[in-house]
């Protein structure tokens, strides 16, 4: 039987936004994405979960893998656009939202334990962020990927970008950016995006999870180390960020929201 608690607070509030459970020896703890209404959009406070999340998990030696899914039928359809223009208006730069997407992700790249990326349903923009931060990507064979800031008008975390371009390839990654389409698992599976396709997917992480926990902890950790050094030596970060902050005020982002909440296609006139 397992057991649960939320993570993730704001202002004294707490939230329910990623619940962590355990196995009933403590050595596996699966991280729900938990707003299945809003098919577990990522929202500014779920950011701030997943940093939470990760700082406890560090913090306990009995933890071995941390497994990431999502509550419901979908692992993630990507930013919260609805709260999105509400977020960054509070924001006023967006210079904290930004830094706090770049800090859930740095935490869970760089936790010291394996971690899986158990996704079903939709996996888009920021879900695709989160599932390249973990270590092995498990999908439903009727899963499907997008990364799709082309649509709304805004730029994707550079930190990111260079993890997808890393794991999936430039090739990949240059069509999913500018084309903003979505791809099936069986093509995700084929360019590297994921490693594993499959029918049934608890049994597929079952078999991963007991793999991992027989193998050397102090492997896993440093090789988790040099994985990660070697994606962050292509350092393009001055130039990300001046974009994200370029993109988080340009014309285009306030259509793209525009455009959304009215139920219709974006009219850009954004022109470089």
């Amino acid at each position: 039987m397992a057991r649960s608690r939320a993570a993730g607070s704001r202002g004294g509030r707490r939230t329910m936004n990623v619940t962590v459970e355990y196995n009933d020896n403590g050595t596996v703890a699966t991280w729900w994405l938990d707003r299945p209404e809003a098919r577990n959009a990522v929202n500014l406070a779920m950011w701030e979960a997943l940093c939470e999340a990760a700082d406890t998990a560090n913090q306990n030696p009995d933890v071995r893998v941390v497994i990431i899914r999502g509550r419901g039928r979908h692992f993630s359809a990507g930013a919260d656009i609805a709260s999105l223009g509400r977020t960054l208006a509070a924001d006023h730069d967006g210079s904290y939202y930004r830094a706090t997407n770049l800090a859930a992700e740095r935490a869970i790249s760089t936790l010291r334990m394996p971690t899986i990326a158990v996704i079903e349903g939709f996996c888009v923009g920021g879900g695709v962020q989160i599932a390249l931060a973990c270590d092995i990507r498990i999908a439903d064979s009727g899963s499907t990927f997008g990364v799709t800031p082309a649509r709304l008008g805004i730029s994707y975390p550079v930190v990111a970008l260079q993890r997808l371009v890393a794991i999936a390839g430039m090739g990949l990654a240059t069509e999913l950016l500018l084309a903003g389409e979505m791809i099936t698992a069986t093509r995700a599976a084929a360019t590297g995006l994921i490693q594993h396709v499959t029918d049934d997917l608890d049994q597929s992480v079952d078999e991963m999870v007991s793999a991992l926990l027989q193998r050397s902890p102090f492997t896993q950790s440093a090789t988790k180390q040099l994985l990660n050094a070697m994606i962050d030596a292509v350092d393009i970060a001055d130039l990300g960020r001046a974009m994200e902050q370029d993109s988080l005020t340009s014309p285009d982002l306030d259509e793209g929201l525009a455009a959304f909440g009215e139920k219709r296609p974006p009219r850009f006139t954004y022109r470089p």
